[in-house]
């Protein structure tokens, strides 16, 4: 076993880009490594740790954490640590030790591979330039964290997505209206934030019914794999004598906090407010992002809350970022809708009296956005208005319609609710079907439950061939229905309940989705209305109505959602005369609750509820009370298209921001490169393929396979497809994209490898003499900064080719990329070796000179690429600044982040080098 001792310097062979690490702590099974360069850590198994020793040679130059020079004069090693004496450049003896060591060191040596004779096929170095081109591009994309995702291309989704996901530690509640895809935003912020660096370590928390529900959704459409607990799996972890080392896994071996054994980590909320220790447990962790669905079960109240509630606010106290899910984010009154708020920003909403006032204020800016859009000249009245707010510099905006424009997103900007609150609409989203109420009226002495069956049964033989949901609200009564329509009527049926195990759900919910064998009806209790998608279904039976306006809007959110293809059915069968169809009335009459989206039926109800109560027990008072309702609710539905939805809708998609990205996506998806590089990809590492259909492939693992491991290619073999159209509808295929960790994982192996970096071939090119040689270099710009800085967007080109021949004469305009590939001829290892041998010192002369033209141009990139960080974050903290003198949504922790972004961006940028990354030497020939 390797030794290893504190202070030993080493690199990661698979993270190069983190620069000399440091031994910080050594057990008999894992040690720890520093990345000071990156500010990082890693932990590994002592067994197989992917590191490279440190150890330099007598006559190299080293420098000291303080960028001072030494050349090594003397080696002295001792209990595995070495000291390197030497002479400054004062020419002053001294030492350091290896902890003293600058950390900001690039390794790779393609000189001394070529000069040793080990030189590479030309198909992998082509393979490494491709990885140094394509990575360039993907750097200054952005649309980084977006591109990976098995998801539908819709505007809303990416705009949100895209918003929400590059900030710094957001906080956010997402609240679209059932049916319009919070988990795909949520699970595309997710992404983006851990692609870009700026989120490692994401607890999700979500009722029971959907654990599992989001474990499938975040591996199959994100390729994210989230560690599941259970109170089971915490167990497991507290003990581990109990499994082996294989099936914990190495993170979850490091510690015996169950929550700190993964970076992803999923579960319930009931495993944290049912349990003190798992939520202390669940405390002691660093968050980057937590996650919550459902966000409507945490109830709060000034002088009461429930045990979630208490969990979560305690949770998100620590978390840096998090996100609030809900469809209904008022359902039960202003109070909780304060209550989320109030999770997001404690320091924003901290008075519920002076909420309930701002929500006042909404309507007025509506107002002033609709006159700027309805074409007329701005009156003096809203001229004043705007100077108030604005400044004078808006009066002269207003003359033209781009004026208008820009007027509108100053008013959102800094007055609008979308910082925190993202809430898109049907309204607003185009694509959704229509919805059409069936009642069935029931002329039967009895029992209702049994009148409902024999009812159910009837009409399920007349629609043989459709799927069928049912959902009423108790479980007992969804279980006793299930079993009669199976064992005595021979219904293919399935039931869905809370007494079930979350697999036992899984299969039930897999068994309705099948197509060809699969059941006829789903039964479920209430706990099928919230999180299930069912859009492949078109009939929704409600067996009984629940007192909760919401309630009906989330049962018909699973079949109502985007993806269904055809109008959505609602059956509702009642007994004539009886308390529930005066309830079925004044819902569909007074609040047109089922052929509409009703996002105003729990204040509705609540108003109303004395009187309905009345109606349901005496049908005489029922016909005014459904036309005061309906009054009334048309009232309130008016007053939101012109108060705080219509602004919502606004600063939940802008549509032109939202189209560029649906474009920039739906190019990439076009770009053949893709294609053409994992091809190169197999067939430089032996990696079996063949074609499967129309832009699908199946790969496995060959005997001549050139490395031990291909990333993301298991031992059975994978199919994947390049078409999204196609990954949308075949479940069983990968999607691959530029992000797919199968893709990202490759580049990585490439770039980290020195495989490819030397080439030797020969070239016919008339205008160079024969005999003479043509050198072309690759090299990037290289940074040892974090990876949340995201300092490769700033270089406008970190990527160098260059070319010269014996003359020196600067050819890489002339001979470009594909001359190279149309003209060069591959020369035998040998012939290839004695080349080398022989122009040793020509190809060391031409080297040295493009290197030296490489760091010319180093500077300048570095000046560049200093301009572009100050301009993009001054823009930034000067619109932030302004923005938190009238907008209390801008938190100063985010204005201070930006701050410190800016100076870590410059001081990380000043240490950049420029890196070869590859040769090659072609002989010009007759």
């Amino acid at each position: 076993m390797t030794e290893f001792t504190l202070g030993q310097r080493w690199i990661s062979n698979t993270e190069p880009e983190l620069g000399l690490g440091i031994v910080s702590d050594v057990d008999h099974r894992l040690i720890t490594i520093s990345f000071p360069a990156a500010d990082e850590h890693r932990a590994y198994a002592r067994n197989n740790a992917p590191l490279a020793r440190v150890k330099y040679r007598l006559g190299d130059q080293v420098q000291d954490l303080d960028g001072n020079s030494m050349v090594i004069h003397a080696i002295d090693e001792n209990d595995h640590y070495i000291t390197y004496t030497g002479e400054n450049s004062e020419g002053e003896s001294c030492s350091l030790g290896e902890v003293e060591l600058d950390c900001f060191v690039n390794f790779n040596k393609p000189l001394e591979r070529l000069f040793a004779g080990q030189i590479d096929k030309l198909s992998d170095y082509r393979l490494r330039q491709q990885t140094l081109v394509q990575q360039q591009k993907l750097a200054s994309a952005h649309i980084t964290g977006l591109i990976g995702p098995r998801v539908q291309l819709l505007p809303h989704q990416l705009y949100i997505a895209s918003e929400v996901g590059q900030r710094f530690a957001p906080r956010v509640l997402l609240a679209d209206e059932v049916g319009l895809g919070k988990t795909i935003e949520a699970g595309l912020i997710i992404h983006q934030q851990l692609l870009r660096g700026l989120s490692q370590r994401v607890l999700i928390a979500v009722p029971d019914s959907l654990v599992h529900q989001w474990l499938v959704e975040m591996l199959r459409r994100f390729n994210l794999a989230f560690t599941l607990l259970d109170e089971e799996r915490c167990d497991a972890i507290e003990n581990p004598e109990s499994l082996d080392e294989e099936e914990l896994g190495l993170e979850e071996i490091s510690s015996d906090n169950p929550f700190d054994s993964a970076q992803l980590v999923l579960c319930s909320i009931s495993l944290l407010s049912d349990n003190p220790k798992r939520l202390q447990q669940a405390l002691e962790c660093r968050w980057d992002l937590m996650v919550v669905d459902e966000a409507h079960h945490l109830h709060w109240h000034p002088d009461m809350q429930c045990d979630a509630y208490s969990a979560v606010e305690q949770l998100a106290a620590l978390a840096r970022g998090l996100l609030l899910l809900t469809a209904t984010p008022e359902q039960v009154g202003v109070d909780s809708h304060f209550a989320r708020l109030r999770l997001l920003d404690p320091d924003r909403y901290f008075d519920l009296d002076r909420f309930r006032e701002e929500q006042t204020h909404f309507g007025d800016i509506n107002n002033w956005i609709e006159q700027l859009h309805s074409g007329q000249a701005a009156d003096q009245t809203l001229k004043q208005q705007l100077q108030t707010l604005l400044g004078n510099d808006v009066v002269p905006l207003l003359e033209s319609d781009s004026g208008r424009e820009t007027v509108t997103e100053q008013l959102l900007d800094r007055y609008g609710t979308g910082r925190v609150l993202f809430r898109n609409t049907r309204a607003a989203v185009a694509g959704f079907p229509e919805r059409r109420l069936h009642s069935h009226p029931l002329e039967t002495d009895e029992d209702e439950l049994q009148g409902k069956l024999q009812w159910l049964v009837a009409w399920l033989k007349q629609h043989r061939q459709e799927k069928i949901l049912v959902i009423c609200s108790q479980a007992h009564t969804a279980q006793e229905l299930e079993l009669q329509l199976r064992l005595r009527h021979g219904v293919r049926s399935a039931v869905f309940v809370e007494s079930l195990s979350l697999i036992e759900r899984d299969r039930a919910a897999a068994y309705f989705a099948d197509q060809e064998d699969g059941a006829q009806v789903l039964i479920c209790s209430e706990i099928g209305s919230e999180g299930r998608n069912f859009q492949f279904a078109h009939h929704l039976v409600m067996l009984d109505l629940p007192l909760n306006p919401d309630l009906i809007e989330q049962r018909i959110g699973r079949l109502d959602r985007i993806g269904q293809t055809e109008t959505v059915h609602i059956h509702v069968p009642v007994q004539s005369g009886s308390a529930e169809e005066s309830l079925l009335r004044w819902y569909h009459e007074g609040l047109n609750g089922f052929e509409q989206v009703c996002p105003i039926g729990q204040a509705v109800y609540d108003e109303f509820a004395d009187e309905l109560d009345a109606a349901m027990r005496d049908a005489a008072s029922l016909p005014e009370l459904i036309a005061t309702t309906k009054a009334r609710s048309d009232e309130l539905r008016d007053a939101l298209r012109h108060g705080r939805d219509r602004l919502l809708e606004l600063n939940s998609c802008k549509p032109a921001v939202a189209t560029q990205l649906v474009d920039a996506l739906a190019a990439l998806d076009e770009d053949p490169d893709l294609v053409a590089y994992m091809d190169l990809a197999f067939d430089c590492y032996g990696v079996d393929s063949e074609r499967h259909s129309e832009h699908s492939f199946v790969a496995h693992p060959s005997d001549h396979m050139h490395s031990q491991h291909f990333p993301g290619l298991p031992d059975e073999g994978i199919t994947a497809t390049y078409s999204r159209l196609q990954a949308l509808s075949r479940e069983d295929m990968n999607f691959l994209t530029w992000e797919h960790p199968m893709v990202s994982g490759v580049m990585d192996m490439v770039l980290n490898s020195e495989r490819g970096n030397t080439t030797v071939c020969t070239m016919k090119l008339p205008p160079l003499k024969p005999g003479s040689l043509l050198v072309e270099a690759l090299f990037s710009v290289h940074h040892s900064a974090p990876r949340f800085l995201q300092l490769q967007r700033f270089l406008d080109n970190s990527y160098l080719r260059l070319v010269t021949d014996n003359q020196l004469r600067a050819l890489q305009n002339v001979v470009k990329d594909e001359h190279f590939s149309k003209l060069e001829q591959r020369l035998k290892g040998a012939t290839a070796k004695q080349l080398v041998e022989h122009a040793r010192n020509e190809i060391e002369r031409i080297a040295s000179h493009l290197e030296k033209q490489a760091e010319a141009e180093r500077q300048q990139l570095i000046d560049t690429a200093r301009d572009n960080i100050n301009r993009y974050y001054e823009g930034e903290l000067s619109r932030l600044r302004a923005l938190a003198d009238v907008n209390p949504n801008i938190r100063g922790d985010e204005i201070a982040f930006l701050e410190e972004l800016q100076q870590v961006s410059l001081t990380s940028l000043e240490h950049a080098q420029i890196q070869l990354h590859a040769i090659k030497v072609a002989l010009i020939t007759n």
